[in-house]
């Protein structure tokens, strides 16, 4: 196996531009992917752009009738059907809509392909992460589930048991549904609290169907968590979990949405815990899955201030060169961003929270704490479903 980590890259992945005022601005793809050049990170990876996701793969998780309506209104915008989720507000129609998706798509099925195959370590598409695309609607800015199809890709390859870790301030629920039947997949989503945050789900109680309960995991965190509660959450729930599955690929979202400038959400993380979670994603990838792990990126909409650091940490963790936090960004970067969206661009790769530190869960737990029950919702609704104490 090659230890050399991949990174999906076409610069096509930009076209994915939902129009001006949109928050999901594609100027946060561009500005990451120049990032990673100027911290030098591009040495250390392979760059690889893979192919479109054809029609076959696309039906591993979508319905025909709905890529036939994407295909549709991809090639007419004016004539999009707002009953599969497209011209809607959040999902506008545009010119080329259907390719550049079926791009994105491809680029984390080539990266789960690359991982099981052991062309890769690691692979990162940090344009992917979709989450929240149904097998028939778009939705939450999502066309098609990239995450969704490279997990069913990585089953139909032969995988028995594949894990996915979502971080992104809303709740995967795309990827959740698409495997909601399925015990080899164990879904498990750190989130803002649904009665706060789009979709409204992701409740504690779900957990799977009945031939697969406990294999989905959903915490829910009240609004204005910050970095120790966000970190305690994670880390009192997810490795254990982990753990016990032992899953062969381990496949993460890493939303930077939960960032506290993020302008569309409520929690209140820095770019130094989001690095904190990412390291443990690539630990717990070593400690249980023989290191295989697909990350891809998400949400975030502090498209220069925070998304292009979170995800440079990213492709350097997965690279095996993690960018020291104190690290200045360079200048030629912070020039291009000025240059490009007349931002001020961030001095350096911390928010000066580093090094970030939690209160472990099994050192004890306050149950008058808004988080603690949170956590502990979690733990009583899945645990013993997977033979674990709560």
């Amino acid at each position: 196996m090659s230890g050399r980590a991949q990174l999906m890259w076409d610069e096509a992945v930009t076209g994915y531009d939902f129009g001006r005022d949109h928050p999901m601005d594609p100027v946060r793809l561009a500005l990451t992917r120049s990032l990673v050049t100027a911290l030098g990170l591009d040495r250390d990876v392979n760059v690889v752009a893979a192919k479109a996701a054809g029609e076959s793969t696309l039906r591993l998780v979508h319905r025909e009738d709905y890529i036939d309506a994407v295909r549709a209104a991809s090639a007419d915008p004016e004539a999009a059907d707002q009953s599969y989720g497209l011209g809607t507000l959040d999902d506008p129609a545009f010119a080329g809509m259907h390719e550049v998706s079926a791009l994105i798509a491809g680029q984390s099925v080539g990266a789960a392909e690359a991982v099981w195959r052991g062309e890769a370590l690691h692979a990162v598409n940090f344009a992917g992460g979709l989450h929240h695309a149904m097998p028939g609607a778009a939705s939450g800015f999502c066309v098609y589930n990239d995450a969704a199809l490279a997990i069913a890709r990585l089953l139909e390859l032969g995988a028995e048991r594949v894990a996915y870790i979502d971080v992104d301030v809303h709740h995967g629920d795309g990827v959740q549904a698409a495997f909601w039947e399925d015990p080899r997949v164990l879904t498990i989503s750190l989130h803002e609290h649904p009665s706060t945050l789009f979709p409204q789900t992701g409740w504690p109680a779900e957990t799977g169907a009945s031939d697969a309960e406990g294999s989905a995991v959903n915490v829910a965190l009240p609004a204005g968590t910050g970095d120790a509660g966000w970190l305690r959450a994670f880390h009192a729930v997810v490795p254990e979990l982990i753990a016990d599955f032992r899953p062969q690929v381990l496949v993460t979202q890493h939303g930077a949405d939960t960032h506290f400038e993020d302008p569309l959400a409520h929690l209140a993380v820095s770019v130094d815990a989001q690095r904190a979670v990412q390291a443990a994603c690539h630990d717990l990838a070593h400690e249980h899955a023989e290191g295989r792990w697909v990350a891809l990126g998400g949400g975030g909409y502090a498209v220069v201030e925070v998304v292009p650091r979170s995800w440079s940490h990213l492709v350097g963790i997965a690279a095996g060169r993690p960018v020291e936090p104190t690290t200045p960004v360079p200048d030629e970067w912070r020039h291009q961003v000025y240059a490009r969206t007349r931002q001020p661009a961030p001095h350096r790769m911390t928010d000066g929270r580093w090094p970030v530190s939690w209160a472990a869960w099994d050192e004890g737990y306050d149950p008058a704490d808004r988080l603690d029950q949170a956590i502990l919702a979690t733990r009583r609704a899945v645990f013993p479903l997977r033979g674990l104490l709560p």
